[in-house]
């Protein structure tokens, strides 16, 4: 890994002035994968900053629990089911990183005998489990295994970058395999951390150079140790890019890369209810009802069973995105000389007749603009979404503190998703619902708990 540490180490952690990474924030992404003892499929995060890459495997992670395992209980897992999942979901994140198969997959791993809990063994017990081969599990579970998983405190970050290896895979079989027999690692001291060197490496230091809209703006950022957008997205889509609208846009003369297909989880944040910023329809519409939710700070996952939220784009949903796709400030109307434009686009009857009749009957102040409710019960009254008026929802929050209780835990609720504003069903403002109404402006949330679950 030698001549490739300081690209990563450039990639990742930037240039800090101060001439290094502190030890506070290196210490913080220490933590491997770890399982919480109370909620068998959920992932405890111990400080903050991973959750940039922890909420996106554990979306990936529900994603095949809730949807490709035959299993009444999807709360409760052997450790053996643990194994599997868990490895199931790095090896699908790694295949979607990989730009071009015929580079492979990378691995990046301890090199022989420099783990950092081989390092309490005795010689004979190093040598009888070098670092490339499993240790047993029963070994693994033992008390004085796990403080590793969170850090070992004479690994500081100059030692860490010393002491890796990487392998390269070319199969997708073979690194489904390779994923597997390293379970001890990726749950270990740093297996958060050498699982995203996996990812940067088998996308390519380059290729992710080329989605970032700004090159010198680090992975994690170096002072508060959070992950940027751009990381957030690569573990999401495949892609390193920056933003999170559909497509790519063109800003003075700049190409700025967005999303370019629908992403498996979706990606909701708190920002676009601040109006900073506009999730696109490929991250907003997954193809599994699974969100990770982003907070000022922090990252967290909500969840539903029900399929119906993600099926097929209904008629009344296209308009909706066709027109706001024609009111990029989001004021929920559009000049009317815009209107011919949206009804061509949505391949309505667009002849200038009509045209003028519609706009004398969607705006008959002539105000000059035509708002969207209107217009959608013009042109597309009373559909049905298909949505239940009602269903189950969980939201995960990976941070033992942010929990009710302090232990982490899938806090239970029941959504309704409105057509409309309706008064005598309104429940709360919390962020999570804020959020939320970023894809449905109607959400209503009854929780199980006494108090809404944090985004933070």
């Amino acid at each position: 890994m030698s001549e490739l540490n300081k690209e990563v180490v450039d990639l990742v952690w930037g240039r800090p002035s101060s001439g290094g990474v502190s030890a506070s924030i290196f210490r913080r992404w220490t933590q491997g994968f770890v399982f919480c003892d109370n909620e068998h499929t959920a992932l405890e995060q111990f400080e903050g900053g991973p959750c940039a890459v922890i909420a996106p495997v554990q979306a990936f992670l529900l994603k095949n629990i809730l949807f490709n395992r035959e299993s009444p209980n999807w709360r409760q897992m052997s450790e053996e089911e643990q194994k599997t999942a868990l490895c199931s979901t790095l090896s699908e994140i790694l295949e979607s990183a990989c730009s071009s198969p015929s580079t492979g997959f990378c691995l990046v791993t301890w090199a022989k005998g420099q783990s950092p809990h081989t390092s309490t063994h005795t010689n004979a017990q190093t040598q009888s489990h070098p670092q490339d081969v499993p240790e047993p599990e029963s070994s693994q579970r033992s008390q004085d295994q796990q403080p590793s998983a969170l850090a070992a405190e004479e690994l500081d970050f100059e030692r860490f970058h010393s002491v890796l290896h990487k392998r390269t895979v070319m199969s997708v079989s073979d690194l489904r395999e390779e994923v597997l027999s390293f379970y001890h690692t990726w749950r270990g001291c740093c297996g958060v951390l050498l699982f995203l060197y996996s990812v940067i490496l088998t996308k390519g230091i380059e290729n992710i150079r080329n989605e970032i809209q700004d090159t010198m703006e680090p992975l994690i950022d170096p002072v508060h140790g959070h992950g940027s957008q751009s990381l957030v997205n690569l573990l999401v889509t495949g892609h390193a890019v920056s933003n999170v609208w559909d497509g790519d846009r063109e800003c003075s003369g700049m190409k700025l890369h967005g999303i370019h297909k629908q992403a498996s989880v979706g990606f909701l944040t708190l920002m676009e209810s601040l109006r900073y910023c506009k999730v696109g329809a490929f991250l907003k519409s997954p193809k599994f009802p699974i969100w990770i939710l982003g907070s000022e700070t922090h990252l967290s996952v909500f969840f539903t069973k029900e399929m119906s939220l993600v099926g097929p784009e209904s008629p009344s949903e296209q308009a909706r995105r066709v027109f706001q796709s024609f009111d990029p400030e989001d004021n929920g109307f559009i000049p009317e000389s815009l209107l011919e434009d949206v009804m061509k686009a949505l391949d309505l009857v667009s002849e200038p007749e009509y045209v003028s009749l519609v706009k004398s009957k969607l705006d008959p102040e002539s105000l000059g603009i035509i708002l969207l409710g209107p217009f959608l019960l013009e042109f597309f009254p009373d559909q049905d979404s298909g949505i239940p008026d009602s269903f189950p929802v969980y939201h995960y929050n990976g941070l033992k503190q942010s929990n009710h209780n302090e232990r982490v835990e899938y806090v239970e609720g029941t959504a309704l998703v409105l057509g409309f504003e309706d008064p005598m069903v309104r429940t709360d403002d919390t962020p999570v619902k804020r959020c939320l109404q970023t894809k449905w402006p109607y959400i209503e949330l009854l929780w199980t708990t006494d108090r809404s679950p944090s985004l933070n």
